[in-house]
């Protein structure tokens, strides 16, 4: 099954995933409850749709469901990144340098994406 890229919403629950690693639910509604206006309800329905959509993967710890991150945030941020060469029509893609100083990508991410987006051959970022 092909990755599925996260919506607006499910991104901003995904970067408290990225940050700190493996979350429950509580803790995840804890973390985004000044952000959303969501019950906990709401927020263990959002996790479980980003489970069906295999963005995130779920399993019991002492009792307790955890949630974790099934994609890695430079591969998710870099499908982010070609979908916006692609609509933007650029010959080549968005340099990842431009992210230097984001509070969710450090260094060695930066590089990594880098990488990956000059995986791109010339041409093949634009739009067809």
């Amino acid at each position: 099954m092909a990755a599925v890229d996260p919506n607006d919403t499910e991104l901003e629950v995904l970067k408290r995933f990225w940050r700190d690693g493996d979350l429950s639910a509580r803790e995840v509604h804890e973390r985004i409850a000044a952000e959303f206006d969501w019950t906990p309800s709401t927020t263990r329905t959002v996790l479980e749709r980003m489970r069906a959509k295999r963005l995130l993967s779920r399993r019991q710890v002492h009792g307790v469901v955890v949630y974790a991150a099934v994609q890695p945030k430079v591969q998710v941020l870099g499908r982010l990144m070609r979908r916006l060469s692609d609509l933007l029509e650029l010959d080549k893609g968005l340099p990842a340098a431009a992210f230097v100083g984001s509070q969710i990508l450090d260094a060695d991410d930066i590089a990594e994406l880098e990488a990956l987006l000059a995986e791109i051959p010339e041409g093949d970022g634009a739009a067809k």
